[in-house]
């Protein structure tokens, strides 16, 4: 075999462009989140049907012919897209026993059971964020004493507090609310806690201790930012069980109460008349089911995004 002298090899060094060069832009977890997000096609359809009920809930009422409380007896239980002979205008889901116009009464209680729905939850959202890492943060007794009360809220059913709320204070939305708020915040708080067990320990916390940062900076800027992910993932997946607790209370008469309307309250009048108009049950259970829906799917999307396995 023949010897390879080396005079034959050069030493040419280092490729100062190859070394230094960026592999992958750099780019922010959250643009890279929303980039994959975007990447979702259920996910940014869910978001986009969401968007609309929730435009639809706001405006729909104000720009239609009809009152929602308005009452035409003679044009009771009126089919789909009939015209009413007074004004001229089409009622596009027809009218209930009553005569009102039902697309009018839809998106008025749509309305009322978004504001439920996200009062609740951001109620819940404050309540759990700060006890759960205010007991993730300290551990040790607090945390043990903090927990044991959670799971004795856990221990009471919802639907008992609701009903003796309802003999305390008057039936209607903030009662909802409140009753909701009450118990609905121990999930949240159990899921900061453990981001906090598992984020207070990191290099970035124990270099912000060494410079002088007291409990409330080191929880409120460095341990809840990086839970936030989390955090919203529960917050949309949470939205959907609101809504369906509001249409549920208000469907067994627990709920809002009239001259108000809500999606379950309309369900429950339809349920009354599905044999003979099945289409005023469908319409605000089609609502119920496809904003239900959306929102499961949205927060299936927006969990994959905040996945940091995930990334390519």
């Amino acid at each position: 075999m023949e010897k390879i002298e080396k005079s034959r090899f050069q030493w040419v060094g280092p490729n100062a462009e190859e070394s230094e060069g960026i592999a992958r832009p750099s780019i922010t977890f959250w643009r890279d989140s929303m980039g994959r997000l975007m990447k979702n096609k259920v996910a940014v359809v869910c978001g986009i049907i969401i968007i609309l009920l929730i435009l639809l809930s706001i405006f729909a009422p104000i720009f239609s012919p009809f009152e929602g409380r308005e009452q035409h007896l003679m044009h009771g239980n009126a089919p789909m897209f009939t015209r009413c002979d007074q004004t001229g205008h089409m009622h596009l889901f027809g009218t209930d026993t009553l005569g009102r116009d039902i697309f009018t009464r839809l998106w008025e209680g749509g309305r009322v059971s978004m504001f439920i729905a996200f009062a609740a939850v951001f109620c819940n959202l404050i309540i759990g964020v700060l006890y759960g890492g205010i007991s993730g943060y300290f551990g040790g007794a607090v945390d043990n004493i903090m927990m044991r009360i959670v799971e004795i809220i856990n221990g009471i059913p919802y639907l008992i507090i609701v009903i003796l709320l309802m003999m305390i204070l008057p039936p209607g939305v903030i009662t909802i609310v409140v009753a909701y708020a009450t118990t609905g915040w121990t999930g949240m708080a159990r899921l900061v806690r453990g981001q906090i067990i598992s984020l207070k320990e990191q290099e970035f916390v124990v270099a912000a201790k060494a410079l002088g940062a007291g409990v409330p900076r080191l929880i409120l800027r460095h341990l809840l930012p990086n839970s936030l992910s989390v955090v919203i993932v529960n917050l949309t997946l949470s939205i959907p069980n609101a809504i369906f607790t509001e249409a549920f209370l208000s469907y067994i008469g627990l709920g809002v109460q009239v001259p108000l309307s809500s999606w379950g309250m309309l369900a429950q009048a339809g349920s009354a008349a599905m044999r003979t108009y099945p289409s005023q049950l469908i319409v605000p259970a089609v609502c119920i089911c496809l904003t239900m829906f959306s929102f499961n799917l949205l927060g299936d999307g927006l969990r994959d995004a905040f996945d940091p396995r995930l990334r390519r």
